[in-house]
């Protein structure tokens, strides 16, 4: 019996550390959390490190370029060439020919050169070019961010709302407990019929059943939040908030916002540094047409035996050189021209993408704005609608309690109670989408 309690006293102290070190979140939180360790913004972290290094790639290629070449050969059928007999044997006859090797049995050759750019004007551009790759990376690193940040915020709102059924689940409940016991009783004594019971006890059921769901929704909710948060499905945590403890917008806060520049999207932004590489682009391929200038030198030995050991043995010959190399395209079928008439019609393509971008924007705008303060409306409604049915049904039950009042009366408020209280924190979880939605359509959402 000791070992038993022992062992019951251990597993309470385990359960009691594991709930004291569950952790517990609130939005901002949730939102930092998500921030670290989403894996869409570690890759878009390590999209910047990529441009960087690409930053540097491109940089390797004005400085010093050496190399080093070194090799052995066997010509295992020494090459020839025909010349007059003559020049070998005096005796020949006018206008024999010979065969003459002019190579070795072995042969060994040893180089290092070394090549320095002096002007290249597509090295220059293409440095730029990938300084403005890395600055795309951190526009789209940004919009990822935010892209996360607003799935982080709809997906806790719907954690808060689930919640919030919940406590009314349980409260409507504990209330239609109650009145069930309440009418048993009525019953149990004559003042009531059986279908009164009845009546209550479906309701009553309806809600058990509704409790179960909700919890379901619960754990989903949550799932769908640590999915979005790059949190592991085997940790869990507890929110700290309330779906009312959640500001909404003010409305000077609405107007002032509202006259925002198109640079604030940051999709806006993107586009114009997308715009920034065809533009260099198209100055990549003019300069092409300019030479390019390099200096270069080189040294080395070589050899040639007829034994592979005089190869190593032997001495060898040096020889080396420096100078200045010119290159110069005169003409390449029309190539370049052809590339700089594309990228010119990209940048018409780019300039509609902008006049349609603005429009989009303009849209947007109007749409938000309005469905969120349509949606507070109606959330405000929602809420008088709710405090209105719970003074309807507590003046109903009173006059069931007092024996003026029929059973059905207090059922159907008590639905209608039920279903006010639903819309308005649903009209509530609207809302404050509309507003994430909102502040995503000014380009503020991550200011906050």
């Amino acid at each position: 019996m000791k070992i038993i309690k022992s062992l019951l006293l251990l597993a309470l102290m385990g359960l009691s550390l594991q709930a004291a070190a569950q952790q517990r979140f609130d939005l901002q939180q949730c939102i930092d959390y998500a921030l670290e360790n989403n894996q869409d913004l570690k890759n878009a972290s390590l999209e910047i490190d990529i441009s960087d290094a690409f930053i540097k790639e491109t940089l390797s290629d004005g400085l010093p370029q050496i190399n080093a070449v070194a090799d052995v050969s066997h010509n295992y059928k020494v090459p020839v060439t025909i010349v007059d007999a003559t020049l070998f044997d005096p005796n020949a006859e006018e206008g024999d020919l010979a065969a003459v090797p002019f190579a070795t049995d072995y042969a060994g050759n040893a180089t290092i050169s070394l090549d320095q750019m002096i002007f290249d004007g597509s090295f220059f551009l293409g440095l730029k070019a990938a300084e403005t790759y890395k600055e795309l990376s951190t526009k789209d690193h940004i919009k990822t961010k935010i892209d996360v940040m607003e799935a982080v915020y709809k997906a806790y709102y719907t954690v808060l709302l689930n919640y919030a059924e919940k406590e009314l689940t349980e409260k409507n409940y504990n209330r239609l407990d109650t009145l069930l016991q309440e009418t048993q009783i009525q019953y149990e004594n004559g003042f009531a019929e059986e279908i009164d019971v009845n009546r209550v006890k479906v309701q009553y059921n309806n809600l058990r059943v509704q409790k179960n769901n909700i919890d379901a929704s619960i754990k989903v909710s949550k799932m769908l939040l640590k999915f979005q948060m790059g949190m592991s499905q085997k940790e869990d945590f507890e929110v700290t908030e309330s779906i009312e403890d959640m500001a909404l917008i003010e409305t000077d806060d609405i107007e002032a916002a509202s006259e925002f520049s198109y640079n604030n999207r940051v999709e806006y932004s993107i586009l114009q540094t997308n715009r920034e590489l065809n533009n260099l682009d198209i100055k990549n391929n003019k300069v092409q047409y300019y030479p390019t200038l390099y200096l270069f030198g080189n040294y080395g030995v070589l050899t040639g035996r007829n034994t592979l050991s005089d190869i190593f043995n032997e001495s060898w010959f040096g020889l080396g050189a420096v100078g200045l190399r010119l290159n110069w395209q005169l003409f390449d079928g029309f190539y370049k021209r052809n590339v700089i008439q594309q990228r010119k019609l990209k940048s018409r393509q780019i300039e509609n993408q902008f006049t349609r971008l603005e429009s989009d924007i303009d849209v947007q705008v109007q749409d938000g704005i309005a469905n969120y303060e349509r949606s507070v409306d109606d959330m405000e409604a929602q809420k008088e609608n709710m405090q209105l049915a719970e003074r309807v049904y507590n003046v109903t039950k009173i006059k069931y309690q007092q024996g003026v009042g029929a059973n059905l009366d207090v059922i159907e408020a008590d639905r209608d109670y039920k279903e006010a209280q639903v819309n308005y924190y649903r009209a509530l979880y609207a809302a404050l989408i509309s507003k994430i939605e909102l502040k995503k359509t000014f380009g503020i959402l991550l200011e906050n």
